[in-house]
């Protein structure tokens, strides 16, 4: 009697443990689909087979009905990633904090809007207020409302805002290192306070004029803006060309020779002066949402009280080019990664005879080159910021790197457009903004040539400069 009711109670739970399976079952099925499924196949007999099957069969099955009937080679992709030498982890906790930060931003601010805020050479002016509040202007300056962090960190900073859109870095270069640079460096403190706090929260912009018309390069040798000093005024007079945010910066600085000494001054010119015009300029090719204008300065009047201070040649406005040069090559490598994790991501995606192109060896070779040539950029940029912080860079080491990453920039993106086929050259395909902007890069903070002649001088020991 005791046995059959063990045997009854053990029954029951089995009962009962079944029903509890069942609905727990039943709460993770989609019923319609199975609805839809039993139409097309026989489920008792699948049942019936599936129970059949042994321990190494079932999990086989399992391990194909993960993969979801996937092609082959589009399952257990590794994650796109520029970084292949993992540079990321030599940052601290904080800095990679605030490096994800930066993208983030990016990704989710500029990257929807970039095409066509390009397309249409407009600026966003929306976005200014939202950058602000990354706090990450004048990153390296010492006081002022600035946050105070390493070279480095400034360098991984202008990569993820190259990454997405190389006109937003070089609208934020312009304000926050050769603007805010000049002042910095050759500003006396009272021009320091008066204007690095309001642009570090960039409730003030800033612009840097002193490329001209027909002065590209040979700034160093002369100038043909000109300035003079009457009384308590200096009087300026000239043009300068390729300016970027000068149309609607607040502040531009302007260097121009001194008619008396021939050396050149530094200047703060305020926006609304009346002697001052900025004239955006057209139909460009390539950083086409930055602000260029072409400055015309008519008996230009400038209070004494707003030359910079401490320029008294054209030595002090190349201490601030020769700390952001090192910038300039940073931007190079976002330019570069940007071109090559869309490439990355469409050969991964696009298909051609039934297997994603990434499968295909020749694929392969224009990617691996790719990353090679990104990885010793990053290499040697991280490198040439680390000299910076420890107060050894020269301008040779910054030329060689913008000569080095300008010129290999070039080559990643004209592989992440072949990989794209006739799709690189649409705008939607994140590339063909990458390829057009990779040649003012090319161009602008020393040319090729020239910085290549700052190089040889100092390998060699003589000048070949003409």
């Amino acid at each position: 009697m005791v046995s059959l009711e063990v045997n009854s109670k053990k029954t029951a739970m089995s009962i009962f443990s079944k029903i509890k399976q069942t609905i727990n079952l039943m709460q993770d099925i989609d019923l319609d689909a199975l609805g839809k499924l039993s139409q097309k196949v026989d489920l008792s007999e699948i049942m019936k087979t599936v129970g059949e099957l042994d321990d190494r069969q079932l999990a086989g099955l399992m391990r194909m009905l993960k993969h979801k009937g996937g092609k082959k080679g589009q399952h257990k992709l590794p994650p796109i990633d520029g970084d292949f030498y993992d540079l990321a982890l030599k940052l601290t906790p904080q800095q990679r904090e605030l490096q994800i930060k930066v993208r983030n931003f990016m990704e989710d601010e500029i990257k929807p809007i970039a095409n066509e805020y390009w397309n249409k050479a407009e600026f966003p002016f929306q976005i200014i207020p939202k950058m602000a509040e990354l706090n990450i202007c004048g990153l390296t300056y010492e006081g002022y409302g600035t946050p105070y962090e390493t070279y480095v960190m400034e360098g991984i900073i202008a990569m993820e805002l190259a990454r997405v859109d190389v006109s937003i870095s070089t609208f934020f270069g312009v304000h926050s290192g050769l603007a805010m640079g000049s002042i910095y460096i050759c500003g006396s403190e009272e021009q320091k306070q008066e204007w690095l706090p309001k642009m570090a929260k960039m409730e003030l912009i800033g612009a840097f004029g002193l490329t001209e018309p027909d002065v590209g390069s040979a700034v160093a040798g002369g100038l043909g803006t000109t300035c003079r000093q009457e009384g308590d005024e200096w009087v300026l007079n000239g043009q300068k060309k390729w300016i970027g945010n000068a149309t609607f910066a607040d502040v531009t600085i302007i260097w121009a020779r001194d008619e008396a000494s021939d050396q050149v001054k530094g200047f703060l010119v305020r926006k609304g002066n009346p002697g001052f015009k900025a004239e955006k300029i057209e139909n460009k090719m390539a950083l086409r949402t930055v602000q260029n204008a072409l400055i015309t300065m008519t008996d230009c009047r400038i209070p004494e009280s707003d030359r910079l201070q401490k320029c008294d040649s054209f030595k002090d406005t190349a201490k601030v080019l020769r700390m952001t040069r090192a910038g300039v090559a940073w931007q190079a490598v976002g330019c570069a990664r940007g071109a090559y994790e869309a490439a990355v991501k469409y050969t991964k995606k696009r298909e051609q005879f039934g297997k994603p192109i990434a499968s295909f060896q020749l694929v392969q070779n224009h990617l691996v080159e790719m990353v090679a040539n990104l990885t010793a950029m990053q290499t040697m940029c991280f490198r040439l910021s680390e000299l910076q912080d420890e107060g050894l860079l020269t301008d040779e080491h910054a030329s060689l790197a913008k000569v080095f990453c300008s010129m290999r920039t070039r080559d990643v993106v004209s592989q992440a457009r072949e990989v794209m086929g006739g799709n690189g050259i649409l705008l939607e395909y994140d590339v063909a903004r990458f390829v057009a902007d990779a040649e003012a890069i090319y161009s602008y903070e020393g040319t090729k040539e020239i910085n290549s002649l700052i190089v040889g001088r100092a390998i060699t020991g003589y000048s070949a400069f003409v």
